[in-house]
């Protein structure tokens, strides 16, 4: 009797199975006290359709979110060239007091990661990046190089209207920064640590008048200056705006050619 009773239950149960195939074409389920069955029927559907039956998994409250740094961005900031104890005045090189109203600065910060320290709060910060900086002179001065000596005199016959020693340098920073929030955009940040750069361009450019004609020029060269450099910087502010000061820990020229010569940087940034 036992095996005719099962016999029954489950020509009942099959019965009822396709009964509700027929209804649902696609999916059919059955829940049998603590078990599921799942029934997919393929019928009807053209070559090449796919039924996925996809199983949400719980979040893992374990997996990291992404730290979001603040050095990816634009940066636009105005140079100052200083002694070895902060002055702009240099006595015996009057040609290094540069205009800085018409010396600026323009980083390009493509590429940033953040390594967390203390979740997304404290961390260390690092990329890559491209600056482009121009020194402006004043009183017409041009810059004179040699293998042993850098120098400069006033040019009497031309009046300039442009005249900057301009550089171009790779940077890489490496950064301890401090930020309150995980969301970039409600978010207070503050940075510090060094900037490192390699020299990729140098050249002078002027522009002015002479004999009464309008003239142009660029001449590439060393003039002097380091291959690489170092600067000590700090960068602050809120979600994609900031500002950023940076001192040069290194000689801008060899020291070997002229005198030190380290430049002072501030300015804003505008964070991707």
């Amino acid at each position: 009797m036992k095996r005719t009773a099962y016999t029954i239950a489950f020509t009942i149960l099959t019965g009822v199975v396709f009964a509700q195939t027929e209804n649902v074409p696609d999916t059919t389920r059955f829940n049998l006290k603590t078990t599921e069955i799942l029934i997919i029927d393929h019928a009807g559907h053209d070559e090449g359709d796919e039924d996925i039956d996809t199983i949400d998994a719980a979040p893992d409250s374990e997996t990291k979110r992404k730290l979001e740094a603040h050095w990816a961005g634009l940066d636009f900031g105005f140079n100052m060239l200083t002694d070895g104890s902060f002055g702009t005045s240099f006595a015996n090189y009057p040609y290094w007091e540069n205009d800085p109203a018409r010396s600026m600065t323009w980083n390009l910060n493509l590429l940033e990661h953040k390594f967390g320290i203390v979740k997304e709060y404290v961390g260390i910060t690092t990329g890559l990046g491209f600056s482009w900086n121009q020194y402006a002179f004043s009183d017409n001065y041009i810059l004179s190089a040699s293998n042993d000596t850098l120098t400069a005199f006033i040019d009497t016959v031309n009046v300039y209207s442009k005249n900057k020693l301009k550089a171009s340098y790779l940077t890489v920073p490496l950064l301890l920064e401090f930020c309150t929030s995980a969301n970039n955009d409600k978010s207070f940040y503050l940075a510090a640590g060094v900037v490192g750069g390699v020299r990729l361009t140098s050249k002078i450019k002027r522009a002015g008048e002479f004999d009464g004609k309008e003239f142009k020029q660029e001449l590439k060269g060393i003039y002097g200056l380091n291959p690489f450099k170092l600067d000590a910087t700090v960068r602050m502010g809120y979600g994609s705006w900031g500002a950023f000061a940076t001192y040069s820990l290194m000689p801008l020229f060899d020291t070997a050619k002229t005198t030190e010569v380290y430049p002072l940087t501030f300015g804003l940034s505008l964070n991707f």
